[in-house]
């Protein structure tokens, strides 16, 4: 094993406007030694979300990721070695990997090693019943307190969180109104994800478009994305909304913090609430979510479209893609396929 290198991506510098690929470094070392109660893991798989762009920035519900360490991610491996009495070679297993071949953790590890459910695939562990599907679930349950009648609309809809919060929606008998940049996108979320409606936010106006699909008013917003679509909802909320802040994917890239909505005291008049929430909150809850999501598939009801790339030499270009629109779906990495049977 010694002769075999650990490659993976060091975080070089600060973001400044639009990624370019040069805040990483590539390096290849030598392969970790699991101490005592750790494992060795072989990455396989890793997630790729725009949180990823915050980490690298600034610090807020996780510290930011140190310059000259590897960058944080979401991945799924297979234990290659095992000191600890809870894993066993072999075992497949999820925790904050990052972007390298192999990782010597823990338990006690930055969120946790947690093993996979038994058939569950890796890129499903990281798509529906990673964080994307818990996020959708608990953002649009919890926080949105959906009722069925209610006209929901939801910001990057055909996104990862946006598509799956969008359809939970559905499933719970309410109207749903997505927005998407293109026509396949806003052509998928109608027809195969069974929203009601998709406004392109690149060839529609978005305020326009809102009045003519929503003419009773909104009563939750699921929002991905910030700036002009969370301005314009807040004009057309109805009394007692719901507007559920789970990104903002429209600001990331700045340099200077454009002002806030101007339409925000619209939630005095109409009593409504707007409010932030982090996944990791609902950690001890994710049986539940995850439950409920696995019958909702097994039943049909629910789809999910997963955005594929291929090789760890490609980490930086995919993390890109999630900020140019490129992306259709849960973005996701492929570095290998499970070497133990």
């Amino acid at each position: 094993m010694s002769e075999i290198k650990n490659r993976r991506w060091i975080l070089a510098a600060r973001p400044s406007g639009h990624l370019t690929g040069s805040e990483f470094r590539w390096d290849e070392t030598s392969i970790p030694e699991p101490a005592e109660g750790q494992v060795l893991v072989r990455n396989l798989w890793l997630s790729f979300d725009p949180t990823q762009r915050g980490w690298m920035a600034r610090d807020s519900y996780l510290p930011m990721v140190p310059l000259g360490e590897v960058m944080r991610a979401v991945g799924v491996g297979q234990v290659i070695e095992s000191r600890s009495p809870d894993f066993q070679k072999g075992d497949l297993v999820q925790g904050f990997f990052g972007w390298q071949d192999y990782v010597a953790t823990d338990r006690g590890s930055l969120g946790g090693l947690r093993k996979l459910p038994p058939g569950v695939p890796p890129h499903t562990a990281l798509s529906l019943f990673g964080i994307t599907g818990t996020t959708a679930y608990f953002g649009i349950i919890d926080i949105g307190q959906i009722k069925a009648g209610e006209t929901v609309v939801i910001s990057g809809a055909a996104g990862s969180t946006g598509s799956i919060a969008g359809q939970i929606a559905k499933i719970n008998g309410c109207r749903v109104v997505g927005t998407a940049g293109g026509k396949e996108k806003c052509d998928w979320l109608v027809h195969v994800a069974g929203f009601d409606a998709a406004i392109d936010y690149k060839s529609e106006d978005i305020g326009n478009r809102l009045s003519a699909l929503c003419p009773n008013g909104i009563d939750v917003f699921f929002d991905n994305v910030g700036g002009v679509v969370l301005n314009e909802v807040l004009a057309r909320i109805n009394l007692k909304a719901r507007i559920v802040l789970c990104g903002a994917i429209s600001r990331y890239n700045e340099t200077v913090l454009p002002p806030g909505p101007s339409n925000y005291f619209n939630l005095t008049p109409k009593r409504a609430r707007m409010e932030g929430f982090i996944i990791l909150d609902y950690v001890p809850r994710f049986p539940e979510a995850i439950e409920a999501l696995a019958r909702w598939q097994r039943e049909g009801e629910l789809v999910q479209k997963e955005d594929v790339m291929v090789g760890l030499e490609n980490a930086p270009r995919t993390l890109m893609r999630l900020f140019t629109g490129e992306n259709f779906g849960k973005q996701l990495l492929k570095i290998a396929d499970p070497p133990l049977s």
